[in-house]
């Protein structure tokens, strides 16, 4: 008789075993690794606690790119969702209230430019909607965003921020990447590249597009640049999953899994014979999570299990505006994402150059075409907000509202919208580690120039990592022979904004 319990499990076969686990096996292994495990382990617990963790090299497992690492310093934050509205929206229409702008509606501007980015300057023009108080706090919000505008009470402004540039494609670069050239790394790479993720059946670092297009930099705002390639964002959306995920028409999934089998011990065997090929491990590590995505994709894309209210309060019910409908669902793809601990949620509102039409560029029409972008942003970007928090997920996570620069409080001659103004603009934060229902940074009487405690796109990335446990003159990444980060040679955190 078998004096052994019996146990129902399944004894996993050494092809199926991640690298460490196959080193594992060795004996040699087992008993080095374990000497120094424990002391390794008492080690990074007493230099975290001091704070002296980290340095200027993210320390990984080539095989095991995505595993969770930790900060450099104690986090507020474990994830970041950036809505990112593409076409550089007003702040003078928004968040930026300039009563001086309504009592010199029609005037020219005393000192101003004769010409613009696309031509000579018009008149002074007021805000095209009106502002009333909100929430506790009495901040004045534009009536074109009542329901964001109901979140106040839990959101920091930024109203002082400025960019290097007034052109889209380089000004969305420089929001992304901390660079006006392409080939930079966006931020969502860096953090994952720094950070890992809490899901290894899930990217670390998702992008979702506007149901309408791509932004104008496209793939730049999610590249990976000169990091390695498996930190780049995964691109896809609640309308279009993840392309190419599924095994071509025709093939039986036993076949599809056998073969998958037979390049996993091919790979291994040739990992074993050159263990210091990174790249490879890479490789690996990148087709073994395409595989698990095959089932963790289409399950996290899957709306039918959301309840019919929840579906009701970001309108992705609402049959009359249909791209409304497929922005909030991306929301709520968001949602779930942040959910199951995706790194880094990047979602687009607005899509590529189009005369304002796909996006925020309000040159000619500001306000016919405002009406139309406001309709789809505003209840369902409010109510990801709103889910977040009743989920207890806005502890652990920071929301970040941007846009690439402003406008300018004139109208362009014979129009009736706002030229490029990168000199004074404002993005918001809520969420983990954030004050809440305060107001940073000051632009002049007429919005055009940021005055007072002047910030860039350098500090705004510098207060994202900060948040996330990261420092950013630590997180640097060595090509062609220079040391680089995210914010450049620049950046500060803008402490004001937190909690």
């Amino acid at each position: 008789m078998n004096q052994f319990p019996s146990w129902s499990g399944s004894i996993p076969r050494p092809e199926n075993l991640s690298f460490t686990g196959r080193h594992l096996l060795d004996r040699r292994q087992f008993f080095s690794r374990a000497a120094t495990g424990l002391g390794a382990i008492a080690l990074t617990s007493l230099l975290r606690r001091d704070q002296l963790l980290g340095g200027k090299t993210v320390v990984m497992d080539a095989g095991r790119p995505y595993a969770p690492r930790l900060p450099h310093l104690p986090a507020k934050a474990n994830n970041v969702l950036v809505i990112f509205c593409a076409g550089a929206v007003s702040q003078l229409e928004t968040w930026d209230y300039k009563p001086a702008l309504i009592r010199h509606d029609g005037q020219p501007l005393a000192g101003g430019p004769p010409v613009t980015f696309q031509g000579p300057a018009g008149e002074l023009a007021r805000p095209q909607y009106e502002f009333r108080p909100r929430g506790q706090c009495g901040k004045m919000i534009s009536d074109l965003v009542p329901h964001l505008g109901q979140l106040v009470d839990e959101v920091s402004f930024i109203h002082s921020l400025t960019s290097k540039t007034n052109t889209h494609g380089p000004a969305e670069n420089f929001l992304s990447t901390g660079f006006v050239p392409d080939g930079f790394p966006s931020i969502g790479s860096w953090v994952s590249y720094a950070l890992g993720s809490e899901n290894q059946d899930l990217p670390a670092f998702v992008s979702i597009p506007d149901p309408r297009g791509v932004p104008q930099a496209s793939v730049n705002n999610w590249g990976p640049g000169f990091l390695p390639a498996e930190f780049q964002g995964t691109p896809f959306s609640a309308k279009e999953p993840v392309r190419n995920l599924a095994p071509p028409p025709g093939i039986p999934p036993a076949s599809d899994r056998a073969a998958r089998a037979l390049l996993r011990r091919m790979n291994q065997h040739h990992f074993e014979r050159h263990p210091e090929d990174g790249s490879l491990a890479a490789r690996i590590a990148s087709y073994e999570l395409a595989a698990r995505m095959q089932i963790s994709v289409p399950e996290i894309s899957d709306l039918s299990t959301e309840p019919a209210h929840i579906l009701k309060s970001y309108g992705a019910d609402d049959t009359a505006n249909p791209t409304k409908a497929a922005f909030a669902r991306n929301c709520i793809l968001a949602r779930r994402l942040v959910e199951r601990g995706v790194r880094f949620v990047q979602l687009f509102n607005g899509a590529y150059a189009s005369g304002g039409e796909l996006n925020w560029d309000g040159h000619n029409k500001l306000k016919e075409q405002y009406d139309v972008h406001a309709s789809i942003l505003d209840q369902p970007a409010a109510a990801l907000v709103r889910d977040l928090q009743q989920r207890g997920l806005l502890e652990n996570t920071l929301v970040v509202w941007c846009t690439e620069f402003g406008r300018m409080p004139m109208f362009q001659k014979g129009s009736k919208g706002r030229d490029h103004n990168p000199d004074g603009f404002t993005c918001w934060l809520t969420g983990a580690g954030v004050k809440r229902g305060f107001s940073h940074g000051v632009t002049d009487e007429l919005g055009r120039r940021a005055v007072e405690d002047v910030l860039s796109i350098h500090d705004l990335n510098a207060t994202i990592l900060h948040l996330l446990g990261l420092d950013h003159e630590a997180l640097t990444f060595e090509h062609n022979g220079i040391s680089r980060r995210l914010t450049d040679v620049h950046g500060h955190v803008i402490r004001e904004v937190l909690a």
